[in-house]
């Protein structure tokens, strides 16, 4: 069970043949848009000739595991051809890194690219994010948990805001206390009890110069519950569209149903694609990102570029 939720989505997400969009795309790698613990974070960049000046972020992450290795070209390749500049974050991966932790680096990612747009030829303020599970879940917390910046930071790009515009993505985990039904607990637990990693939250005691594990439970569910993205819900929100399937059993529909009617009531453009009868994941998930472009090209493109 592990292995398959790691791996589900980067599995249906590969081509017949792995190839290169045959597109006019110019391809960097491992660019570094952060630091931390003697380490570098890195994206992948595929910026397409005549681009149409918006850009997606795509969160490489299944069971908050993130490699540079998953970066499938086939997956952006929808959004190329519509004129989007892609941007592959590979987050800080489980099992050293926790969720609270990958979430900073998502963070920091939106801020690069925003402190970074004129040398992408993209614009600050039209910015979509996607992603599948693990990646799904993270695309919305950065829709509806994005940060101003911090205006006092050292480093500039800190100063900026980490917010999204528009949000697409695959059966995402939106409420790990309240998981396929009320008060079921998947915080590592119950159906997400093979991912223990992302969950083992700690704190930095100064006494010891260490991290320590946290084991009051009050205070792990409160972390659980900051980690939720159905806990970030408000008006001001980015429109949010979700696909899952009505068979899935390792992020039961109910995760995506209840998001959608929270967004929904809150007023914000939200919609929920039902795939009848698939599970995690299914053979033809890259076709159904053509609706994830057209999903960015409502809410993305200028009026002048429809």
């Amino acid at each position: 069970m592990r292995r398959f939720f790691i791996l589900a989505f980067l599995v249906v997400a590969a081509p017949v043949a792995a190839q290169e969009p045959k597109l006019t795309v110019k391809h960097t790698k491992d660019v570094i848009y952060g630091r931390k613990f003697g380490t570098v974070l890195t994206m992948d960049v595929f910026a397409p000739v005549n681009g149409n000046g918006a850009a997606v972020i795509w969160c490489v992450s299944g069971g908050w595991f993130s490699s540079h290795a998953a970066i499938n070209p086939a997956y952006p390749a929808p959004f190329l051809k519509r004129g989007y500049t892609v941007f592959a974050v590979v987050h800080g991966s489980q099992p050293k890194f926790t969720i609270p932790e990958i979430l900073q680096d998502m963070h920091r990612a939106t801020r690069y690219i925003r402190a970074h747009a004129k040398d992408y030829k993209v614009d600050p303020e039209r910015i979509g994010i996607t992603g599948g599970s693990a990646g799904g879940h993270l695309s919305l917390m950065q829709g509806l948990a994005g940060r101003m910046g911090d205006a006092g930071a050292k480093d500039p790009v800190d100063r900026l805001s980490s917010r999204v515009q528009a949000v697409a993505c695959f059966y995402p985990p939106t409420d790990f206390l309240n998981y396929g039904k009320p008060g079921e607990d998947a915080l590592g637990r119950g159906v997400l009890a093979g991912f223990k990693a992302p969950f083992m939250f700690s704190e930095y005691d100064k006494s010891t110069n260490s991290f320590v594990l946290i084991t009051d439970e009050e205070r792990f569910k409160d972390i659980g519950r900051k980690i939720a993205p159905i806990n970030h819900v408000s008006k001001d929100d980015p429109p949010t569209l979700i696909m899952h399937g009505d068979a899935d059993r390792l992020v039961p529909i109910q995760q995506a149903e209840i998001l959608i009617a929270k967004l929904k009531e809150a007023g914000v453009p939200a919609e929920l694609a039902v795939k009848k009868g698939a599970g995690h994941g299914w053979p033809n998930l890259l076709q159904d990102l053509e609706r994830f472009a057209d999903w960015f090209d409502r809410h993305l493109k200028k009026s002048d570029q429809e």
